[in-house]
């Protein structure tokens, strides 16, 4: 065998372990939890406690579906931050206790950080294409929008963020205010299908250089629709498709514009994308669009690498580890970390 490493993630309301041997993965294991889609969002006690019940399962399961045991791990890679801080409390606690018991490094990964690297993610038996240096990486999810050259698999460079709300945050919310439940995101994507995405229109931000605005747009949009609902009350109802896709169209005008500019500006053409907000379809033909016509080298992860997931914490352990980044056992999770 090779080198082994052992990742685990618990940012949210996902636990997941997965096992990596020298960049291919032998094991991915998540398991969700449920009991928030009744409050329309994450409640961060119920998912730590969640974490808790879920975290020996898990990485017993990972192990298992590796067929690999605890003494064969070379190394534990670990989600210190950003996150919900009693989640990364749970993972990191029992990652520090996993090395401990083995006596083996413990290596801390930034979440957003094991995002981008999902690309060089490899399977046995496959073709396993990924970005050359240096790749610029749209980073969209529900808590970030962000736009980073990647100069090395451990260095990088933002060059665009948002100065308020995310992406993925602004799909959510939207929804929830035409009464889709949580998680409203994939369910925005699913409707825009059916509806016509000119039908209506939102404000757009201004915003500087390559930065991110989407307070505006959600103020804008809350305000559409209540106007709407007093001049026709069943005006959801009969609109919901076309709403769905309007709204979608404008929040990937918003991403693309910006990063359309930042690959003008950088000379990059050699383009990723990354986090939740990914597996949006609207998004990925949208890119694929500009790619064909800009002449990009683009790479679209799976979607099984766009939510949280261990293995994307796996393979940035793996090339932290080449490089000697160890932490030690003293470390502690953030939930406010910058790549």
């Amino acid at each position: 065998m090779g080198r082994i490493i052992l990742g685990i993630e618990s940012s949210c309301d996902d636990t997941s372990a997965a096992v990596i041997n020298d960049g291919y993965i032998l094991s991915n294991i998540i398991a969700n939890q449920d009991v928030h889609k009744s409050y329309g969002g994450v409640v961060p006690e119920l998912a730590s406690r969640a974490h808790q019940s879920n975290i020996i399962p898990v990485v017993d399961k990972a192990l298992k579906a590796a067929n690999v045991k605890p003494e064969d791990i070379d190394a534990v890679a670990f989600t210190r931050g950003p996150g919900l801080l009693g989640s990364l409390l749970v993972g990191t606690s029992f990652a520090k206790g996993f090395a401990l018991a083995q006596n083996i490094p413990l290596i801390e990964i930034n979440h957003l950080h094991g995002h981008i690297l999902a690309h060089f993610i490899k399977k046995e038996g496959e073709e396993n294409k990924e970005p050359t240096f240096p790749f610029l990486a749209l980073l969209v999810s529900g808590g970030n929008s962000q736009i980073v050259v990647m100069k090395s698999h451990l260095e990088m460079e933002i060059i665009g963020t948002t100065i308020d709300d995310a992406a993925g945050e602004a799909f959510d919310k939207c929804a929830k205010v035409i009464g889709l439940p949580y998680p409203g995101g994939p369910l925005v994507d699913k409707y825009s299908k059916m509806g016509n995405e000119n039908a209506f229109t939102f404000n757009k931000p201004r915003i500087p250089e390559l930065n991110y605005s989407f307070s505006g747009l959600k103020t804008s949009f809350l305000y559409f629709v209540r106007d709407r609902m007093k001049e026709n009350p069943k005006f959801i109802e009969e609109n919901m498709y076309d709403i769905c896709a309007s709204l979608q169209k404008t929040i990937i005008d918003i991403l693309m514009d910006k990063f359309i500019k930042a690959s003008k500006q950088t000379g990059i053409k050699e383009i990723t994308i990354a986090g939740g907000v990914s597996a949006n379809s609207g998004l990925r033909e949208r890119l694929k669009q500009e790619a064909e016509k800009r002449g990009w080298n683009l790479f679209i992860p799976e979607f099984g690498y766009t939510t949280d997931n261990a293995a994307m914490i796996a393979i940035t352990g793996h090339y932290k580890y080449l490089k000697g980044e160890f932490t030690t056992q003293e470390v502690a999770p953030m939930a406010r970390m910058t790549l």
